[in-house]
């Protein structure tokens, strides 16, 4: 027999939160009529309680004994009326939607659906006991020794390099990792990812979602696993699978931000709040279905049996209800507060911003985000679209936040393509200023990105035409269609020595020009050395080699990998390269120079009639810190570069334009000639020579060599 007593306990914090010698229990439900906690040996359920209070929607009770390590779940009892919006059911085993770790994983049985999901018809009602196929949940000790140097990072907007990667694909084939930690925390942690990333120069590594989170049941009858991530059922636990110690995989994600921020590096979430793993009314019941339906989901109004759909996935969390926005940022605060992360990317971050009325930059959420002091401290990302009736909305979130942008990923590749004219590319070289600028946004809030985790890789991009998903078992109908991908007439690798030759030089002008643009980079992880999916755009599903990293350099990689590394630190050297106020072309009004000037072939700054003239495929453009708006001036801010950017396939002759930053141009890195070391000079006036389709960086100034 046991010790366990059950008391009144408190109505917060929501979850269940160990005292030292008890655990109190707290859940929301506005329309449950009773809730019971259930404890766990292992899989054997061994106590209920019935949560004795019900303080202001708040189902509640403390129970002594209950002690970390202690596996639990929630049934929850009230009306089965699905075209009220009702699904409680308490044959069904829920997920505490506050819990901090789960254990195990669930099975897909008939059990798990709260109508008997044989039949098809949801609004029958399903009495089998889903616990034997149900994750449990575990009460944890929060308690964990920060050190000084583990803090958050706090990198300046103006000096974040993004790196976004997958836990698992990063680690998984790293050789330099120790067998056992390859694909977790622990391993991404390490000294051999660790030193990668700091050799590469990034700052801010962004992780694919690590909530806990369900692998579809359709992918698994294929074979397949949901590898990315976005099916999130537990907001605040991070997802035991990468865990190599799943009793303490709490324990060993902090061991692992402490050992990036210990190296100077960010952490930031990716983080799915716009949806959850449970679906449609077909879809079964884990947590919040089962704990209030009406209250966590965006239901039809005059069909409150059906769920508004703007995810695409089967529902919509419901944000405009107060204890959902409470939810969402208590996990976020968590993350932020209590795992030390530094900020966050939203995906379908417009579902976020809805109101029943649509899109509002003033909704529930961003107010109750704007006014955060905690929040107001950490990187806030926005992926602004989502499938809803007016769902894209780049551009439309409020300041103080960064948004992927998406029109910079399709310009800058139509670029490289020689599909888009200078007049498409110029605003997204400083920011997309025609976008961005307002409300005293500043130019990070465009986060630039030519690749991401969803679609072709860098390599794919230059190596393919078309995609190549068939292992998705969908026939190659999934995925993107177009991708804005380039190649020279050759599907996949080649022997052909000038193919490969104009395919690195593309790759490389493309990572070039994303880390020479004003805004923020964000580098998909593995397209520093050329990472191939095979031609999969949509590998979400592909949990094995085509989505891991293959660490076995070949030639080609290496030397990518060292340009990579050659540009971000060009980045860093020339700050210019990333001012964070909006250049203009506007004259400084004592010096009578420009912060920015559009120079033609012929070494003139271009008119108007050669920016409406879309043939141009070859054009430059001087950047000088030395003109300002304001006297306040940062260390290294006055440099003056030059950039020609040559899309045609032929080589063009560009004369160089004088400056009266200094005597002549200094060579600082030519895609054609990747190895070559900077400083070789030329002459103002004089004619360089652009290799078709290359990227080339000038200074007038010295050339700098930073540690």
């Amino acid at each position: 027999m046991s010790d366990y007593v059950i008391e009144e306990g408190l109505p917060y914090p929501l979850g269940a939160h160990w005292s030292g010698h008890g655990t109190n229990f707290a859940v929301f439900s506005a329309n449950a009529t009773k809730v019971e906690v259930c404890l766990f040996d292992g899989e054997r359920e061994t106590h209920r309680f019935e949560l004795p209070e019900y303080t202001d929607q708040v189902f509640h009770g403390f129970i002594n004994g209950v002690q970390p390590g202690t596996f639990y779940g929630y049934r929850v009892y009230g009306p089965y009326q699905p075209d009220g919006g009702h699904r409680f059911n308490p044959n069904k085993l829920l997920l505490d939607p506050y819990a901090c770790a789960h254990a195990g994983s669930l099975t897909w049985n008939p059990a798990v659906f709260g109508y008997k999901m044989e039949s098809g018809d949801d609004l029958t009602f399903d009495e089998r006991d889903s616990a034997p196929f149900m994750p449990k949940c575990v009460v944890v000790d929060p308690n964990f020794d920060w050190v000084q140097e583990a803090q958050r990072q706090d990198v300046h907007w103006d000096e974040t390099v993004v790196y976004e990667t997958h836990v698992k694909g990063f680690t998984k084939q790293h050789p330099g990792i120790d067998e056992h930690l390859r694909g977790t925390y622990a391993g991404f942690g390490s000294n051999a990812a660790i030193d990668h990333l700091k050799a590469l120069g990034i700052t801010s590594v962004e992780l694919l979602p690590v909530h806990s989170f369900i692998n579809d049941s359709n992918l698994l009858d294929k074979h397949l696993t949901n590898y990315w991530g976005y099916n999130t059922i537990g907001f605040f636990a991070p997802d035991p699978r990468y865990a190599a110690d799943v009793p303490n995989s709490l324990r060993e994600f902090k061991e692992m931000v402490s050992r990036l921020h210990g190296a100077g590096l960010e952490v930031i979430l990716d983080v799915v709040y716009n949806h959850t793993a449970e679906g449609n009314e077909r879809g079964p019941t884990l947590s919040f279905k089962g704990i209030d339906n009406a209250s966590y989901y965006r239901l039809l109004p005059d069909k409150r049996r059906y769920y508004i759909n703007d995810t695409g996935t089967g529902n919509t969390v419901n944000l405009s209800h107060p204890r959902v926005i409470q939810m969402v940022m208590d996990s976020l605060r968590y993350w932020a507060g209590h795992m030390h992360v530094d900020g966050f990317r939203f995906d379908l971050g417009t579902i976020l911003a809805r109101e029943v009325y649509g899109f509002d930059e003033q909704s529930g959420f961003l107010k109750a985000m704007n006014q955060d002091p905690l929040l107001a401290t950490v990187k806030l990302i926005a992926e602004p679209w989502d499938c809803g009736p007016g769902g894209y909305q780049v551009g439309g979130f409020p300041a103080g936040w960064a948004e992927w942008n998406d029109k910079y990923r399709n310009v800058v590749r139509d670029f490289w393509r020689g599909e888009a004219a200078p007049g498409s590319l110029a605003p997204r070289l400083l920011g997309s200023h025609d976008v961005f600028n307002r409300e005293g946004r500043r130019t990070w809030a465009s986060v630039n990105f030519i690749t991401a985790h969803d679609g072709f890789t860098l390599n794919d991009w230059a190596s393919y035409n078309n995609k190549h998903n068939e292992a998705n078992g969908e026939h190659n109908n999934d995925g993107s269609s177009d991708n804005h991908s380039w190649n020279c007439g050759t599907e996949g690798p080649t022997d052909n020595p000038d193919i490969r030759t104009l395919r690195e030089r593309q790759k490389r002008n493309m990572l070039a020009t994303l880390l020479a643009s004003q805004g923020t980079p964000m580098l998909l992880g593995g397209d520093e050395f050329g990472r191939t999916q095979r031609g999969n755009n949509n590998a979400y599903c592909q949990d094995n080699d085509i989505s891991w990293f293959d660490w076995n350099f070949s030639d080609d990689a290496g030397k990518l990998l060292a340009f990579t590394k050659r540009m971000i630190k060009l980045r860093r050297d020339y700050p210019i390269l990333r001012r964070s106020r909006f250049l203009s072309g506007d004259r400084d009004p004592q010096l009578e120079i420009r912060d920015v000037v559009w120079i033609s072939t012929s070494g003139v700054e271009m008119t108007q009639a050669d920016w409406s003239t879309g043939w141009i495929k070859c054009f430059g453009v001087v950047l000088d810190g030395r003109a300002r708006k304001t006297a306040i001036a940062r260390e290294g801010e006055d440099d003056t570069v030059l950039v020609i950017l040559n899309s045609y396939e032929g080589e063009v002759d560009f004369k160089l334009p004088p400056t009266s930053a200094g005597p002549r141009w200094s060579r600082l890195l030519d895609t054609n000639a990747p190895e070559q070391p900077a400083g070789a000079q030329f002459a103002f006036d004089g004619t360089y020579k652009a290799v078709g389709r290359s990227f080339v960086l000038f200074t007038a100034g010295e050339v700098k060599s930073s540690p």
